[in-house]
């Protein structure tokens, strides 16, 4: 960034919520970062009021995707740009065929930790989205992920399998754990799409870092997960759908159909026990698939709905969750993204929907 067009002084006045259990009396920005000290310049810097939370994370979104497959840069730029707007400052895309490092030369748009494109079983995900490869080239495929994403790489643990007319796991234990190890070897984290039971104990075991949904998390793989700090992002919002997609596959498919609707019954509980357990849980909202971008304000409190306490809830989609992604929050010297809000939001979540201000790189986004 020039001279000429660095950020202005920025004053957040107000409650500055640099972490869980830190207020502070508000905050600078100066050359898109942030200060706790009163700067040269501060008598003429633009000032914002209210209640200044850490820009948001949606860590399950894909940017560059819609329900179809890849989507062009005007339309990514559009679904970035709603998740900016709505306050979503840092994504972790979780599986995208779309080329979007253009997006790192924008100070106007979210920051994007890649995932690579998704790994799936021939002829086991949706069209378009996916590698479709056979497990004998897993590992490979894995490795070429692991060096074009940004420490993450994204597999399809299970989906409907058309024979058994049902959810199955996709992989045999022995090539997970290969192509786990593999990425880990080159520095990568490894997530994975799983909506029922079978695959779950296998990828745990395997060594997996964090898997997606969890729906079919159970009494008996809750303790597996707690014990080995394998984090999950429950995309509630997403789960929601699951009474449409089973209506529209009762007749085909009338046994994956009962098991998604069962999945769905049990979603809250399933969140609440999985964070009694101790998992960790983190903010997604699968949007860029067949859902829309921003709803990361819906996400937080269907969290809340299933049980879990607001101010943890917020820590899921903030402090928590750079944390968890290695990016910093509100500290001395990190990029001045923020969003403001009228209200203190540990008070009532649904402030999250509704922002004064959204700040990137110390700039106020219009």
């Amino acid at each position: 960034m020039s001279d000429q067009e660095a950020a202005p002084v920025l004053r957040i006045k107000g409650r500055v919520l640099v972490g869980s259990d830190e207020v502070r009396d508000g905050l600078w920005a100066v050359d898109g970062r942030i200060t706790y000290e009163r700067p040269p310049g501060a008598d003429g810097a633009v000032t914002l009021t209210g209640w200044a939370l850490p820009g948001l994370v949606d860590a399950h979104c894909h940017v560059g995707l819609d329900h179809q497959g890849p989507v062009d840069a005007a339309t990514s730029e559009k679904q970035a740009l709603t998740d900016r707007e709505a306050g979503t400052l840092l994504i972790r895309d979780a599986g995208s065929p779309s080329d979007t490092l253009w997006v790192d030369e924008r100070e106007d748009l979210p920051k994007i930790i890649r995932a690579g494109r998704h790994i799936a079983r021939t002829r086991r995900y949706i069209r378009n989205f996916a590698h479709e490869i056979e497990p004998g080239d897993l590992v490979a495929y894995v490795a070429q992920e692991a060096r074009r994403g940004d420490g993450w790489v994204k597999l399809v643990g299970d989906w409907i399998d058309r024979d058994a007319g049902d959810l199955t796991a996709c992989w045999p234990r022995g090539e997970v754990e290969a192509a786990i190890a593999e990425a880990h070897r080159l520095g990568a984290r490894v997530t994975a799409h799983c909506f029922a039971e079978d695959s779950l104990r296998d990828l745990v075991e395997a060594g997996i870092d964090c898997v997606e949904h969890a729906t079919g998390l159970t009494e008996d793989t809750i303790p597996l997960f707690a014990e080995r700090g394998v984090a999950i992002v429950p995309t509630l919002v997403n789960i929601a759908t699951f009474p449409a997609l089973a209506a529209g596959g009762e007749a085909k498919f009338p046994r994956w159909s009962a098991h998604m609707r069962r999945l769905h019954e049990r979603r809250y509980d399933t969140v609440r026990a999985a964070y009694d357990a101790g998992i960790p849980v983190f903010t997604g909202t699968d949007a860029g698939g067949s859902l829309a971008h921003g709803l990361i304000a819906d996400e937080v409190a269907e969290l809340v709905k299933a049980g879990i306490p607001a101010l943890d809830a917020l820590s899921a989609t903030a402090w928590g969750a750079r944390r968890w992604l290695g990016r910093p929050a509100l500290e001395e010297g990190a990029p001045a993204d923020l969003v403001v809000y009228d209200e203190d939001p540990r008070a009532d979540v649904r402030v999250l929907a509704s922002p004064r201000a959204v700040v990137l790189n110390g700039r106020v986004m219009g």
